[in-house]
């Protein structure tokens, strides 16, 4: 039993890199890093700082995917955010609950 317990540990322990570096290669491939960083504002605010925000709200993760599929304007300041209307459903998703993951 307990060797079961540390192959699943382990098991966990070396996929859980994988879905973060394969969630930022889903940023990179659309184009978000061009306006956003993981811990730094560029034009966009750092996606710890979204994280940040949105921290304890229930439906944060639908919240931010419209978002992101929608674009906005006045959230952080001036800069509007293009709309990502061509991104699936799925991935503004996957990319929403990522960025929800950095939070400090």
């Amino acid at each position: 039993m307990f060797r079961k317990f540390l192959t699943l540990a382990a098991l966990v322990g070396t996929f859980a890199p994988i879905a973060v570096h394969a969630n930022l290669a889903l940023a990179q491939k659309n184009a978000c890093m061009a306006c956003h960083a993981v811990d730094k504002k560029v034009v966009g605010p750092s996606y710890q700082e979204v994280a940040n925000k949105y921290k304890g709200q229930k439906d944060a993760a639908a919240v931010l995917a419209a978002s992101i599929k929608k674009g906005g304007a006045g959230k952080w300041g001036p800069m509007a955010m293009p709309p990502q209307a061509t991104l699936s459903d799925a991935d503004a998703k996957t990319l929403a609950t990522w960025i929800l993951s950095t939070a400090k």
